[in-house]
């Protein structure tokens, strides 16, 4: 099986902290683009003590190819885009503030986790819908050897690990990483 680094992308604008940003093209902070070069050499020291990595995959969203730029640099490797890792798409809720969501829908964003088959923001995804794209690109990987950097976002690394982990939908929300965080899970065979 190929070991997949799943890595979160850095910290992102300030100015969107707090909104719903999901698939908005959102840029990233000055420490996370910063911070970007440190995670990419973190990240590069390691793999050279285990035989370095294969590819690098990324979002296409900027905020993830950002991050995998500053890898392939590093690295010398190409990036190949994978819009099955975006994160979720929250609809009608993207570039609005979850205070102001809250407000108008209550508890209503509840529904992406009690009921993750059906629930969808106007316009958006339901939580299964994320999983499923996400693990069919998990599942299309080469059954190799190989170490594979996936740079993508905290929605689909929840759903990876939830997934494999055998969590409930409930339990994904405390699966996702902090900013810049790698979480290690291997392709199915």
């Amino acid at each position: 099986m190929a070991r997949v680094l799943l890595v979160r992308h850095p910290a992102i604008a300030r100015h969107w902290q707090g909104r719903c940003y999901g698939q908005s093209d959102v840029g990233l902070s000055a420490f996370g683009r910063r911070d970007a070069r440190d995670i990419s050499a973190r990240i590069a020291d390691i793999e050279s003590e285990t035989g370095g990595v294969a590819e690098i995959i990324s979002s296409p969203l900027r905020r993830a190819r950002v991050l995998a730029a500053v890898m392939a640099r590093e690295m010398a490797l190409p990036v190949s885009l994978e819009p099955r890792l975006k994160e979720c798409h929250f609809g009608l809720w993207e570039g609005r503030s979850w205070d102001q969501i809250r407000r108008e829908t209550g508890d209503a964003m509840m529904g992406m986790i009690e009921r993750p088959s059906e629930f969808r923001p106007e316009g958006g995804e339901t939580t299964f819908e994320v999983r499923d794209r996400v693990m069919a690109w998990l599942e299309s990987l080469p059954v190799d050897d190989r170490t594979i950097i996936a740079v993508t976002h905290g929605g689909p690394i929840c759903a990876i690990r939830g997934t494999l982990e055998g969590v409930p939908v409930r339990g994904w929300p405390g699966l996702a990483p902090g900013y810049g965080e790698v979480v290690e899970v291997n392709s199915s065979p």
